[in-house]
């Protein structure tokens, strides 16, 4: 019902309701940033409509029209925001039809304007049937996310309570290694201080021996001196009579003084010297040092680890671990923790007593999801499997030797009871490799005395 009025309110630029309009002296009418915008491009200063040239840099505003299309525009949106009816809000006519082009609900007016030259309409009816549908089907793909999300967050908060976990029971560990060493330390300490006390009392004693002796002497001595003394004083007569006895006594006083002996002192290197070291030489011997420290978070959640990390049971019954990628999800099997890209390297697994084992080295980089581990990167030795997982042994062997010769692109497998060579891979080593393990059963990593 506006519609010959609205279509006398439209920029003849940007064909909406004149924003800020501006008059030019051939009394066209403008919204202000459109013409600037038309002059900048053009680099003219002419009017969009009848190319006539301006005089003015900055045409005057046309306050009635601005006002006019002010007073629309708040009479359109208090009609907008009464409900009443959806409207145009250009044209402020009912919005009928559906643009199929511009995906927007429009008037009658709209339809015949320039700006939806070309376009195909529908019914906003017919047009609703259609969009509800297509969005339907969005909401149940969103749906489908939005648990996927929260199964995601569930497995995200099931990590966070592992990683909690994994501290407090790697907490407990270091407090017990440590306090291995310093209970070792400790008993170090003892043993020293014991033995200086036993040879402060060793030597004390000798030297109490030898102070008796000269108070012994130092009491003989005295006596004799005293005696002497007083037959110094005797009559002439008598001190003669006594003088060859007294002289005697005299003569079997005079002993040679008793000497500190040698080694009398605390043997003070015994207990400092080098006292660190060999603190740390004898704690070597009862030290050992296991050259592969497997990787938990690697394991398969069937497998359980040693506290220590150097050995691996299979429990059959998964354990509620995070899946983390590193994670093996299909083969019951672990990785070391340290991964090699040059040098040589050795470790001893022992096997004995499995009733099925594999064991080797395999890339970093190789798929550790799924059943596709052992179809590339994969160099090891099995038994009681079938061929495709490893090299075949046949004998029931205690323990294998694994050598990896990373720069001349060696592993060799070795029985190390008999110094029986098993098999050795030759290839061209290109990424990190781990030592890897699978058991039905038990394996441990031996360790290497220091």
């Amino acid at each position: 019902m506006y519609s010959p009025f609205v279509e006398e309110l439209n920029c003849a630029v940007c064909y909406e309701i004149f924003k800020d309009p501006v008059v030019l002296s051939c009394s066209h009418s403008f919204c202000k940033e459109c013409l600037q915008q038309f002059w900048r491009t053009k680099e003219t200063q002419e009017c969009p409509v009848c190319r006539r040239r301006s005089s003015r840099d900055d045409p005057p505003t046309n306050l009635v029209l601005k006002n006019l299309c002010e007073s629309f525009l708040k009479e359109r949106n208090e009609r907008c925001s009464s409900g009443s009816e959806e409207i145009c809000s250009l044209h402020g006519e009912k919005l009928k039809l559906f643009c199929l082009e511009e995906e927007q609900p429009v008037c009658l007016v709209c339809r015949d304007s320039q700006t939806h030259d070309n376009h195909k309409f529908r019914p906003i009816s017919e047009a609703v049937s259609s969009y509800k549908e297509k969005l339907n089907t969005a909401l149940k793909s969103l749906q489908v996310k939005l648990k996927h999300k929260e199964n995601i967050k569930g497995e995200f908060e099931k990590t966070v309570e592992h990683i909690k976990s994994q501290a407090e029971h790697t907490e407990l560990q270091i407090k017990q290694q440590f306090e291995k060493l310093h209970q070792f330390i400790r008993d170090e300490e003892e043993a020293a201080i014991t033995a200086l006390r036993e040879e402060e009392e060793q030597k004390k004693q000798m030297m109490k021996e030898k102070l008796e002796e000269i108070n012994r002497q130092i009491s003989a001595l005295s006596q004799t001196v005293k005696d002497t003394a007083e037959m110094m004083r005797d009559n002439d007569v008598c001190f003669l009579k006594k003088f060859p006895v007294s002289m005697e006594r005299v003569q079997i006083s005079s002993q040679p003084d008793p000497e500190t002996p040698a080694g009398a002192l605390i043997h003070v290197p015994r207990y400092l010297g080098n006292l660190p070291f060999r603190v740390w030489k004898k704690m070597k011997e009862i030290i050992q040092y296991t050259p592969v420290i497997l990787d938990p978070n690697t394991a398969h959640p069937g497998l359980v680890l040693s506290d220590d990390l150097t050995s691996v049971k299979d429990r059959w019954n998964k354990q509620p671990l995070p899946d983390n990628p590193e994670r093996f999800d299909s083969y019951s099997c672990v990785l070391g923790s340290e991964g090699f890209n040059s040098g040589t390297h050795c470790w001893d697994v022992e096997v004995k007593g499995n009733s099925h084992w594999i064991l080797g080295v395999t890339a970093a980089s190789n798929q550790r999801k799924g059943r596709e581990f052992f179809d590339t990167d994969v160099w090891s030795v099995q038994y009681g499997l079938y061929e495709g997982s490893g090299f075949p042994v046949k004998q029931d062997l205690e323990c294998v030797r694994v050598y990896l010769v990373y720069d001349r692109g060696m592993v060799l497998f070795i029985d190390p009871v008999t110094n029986t060579h098993l098999h050795t891979f030759t290839t061209t080593f290109t990424d990190t490799v781990f030592p890897f393990f699978e058991t039905a059963s038990s394996l441990r990593i031996l360790p290497f005395k220091i």
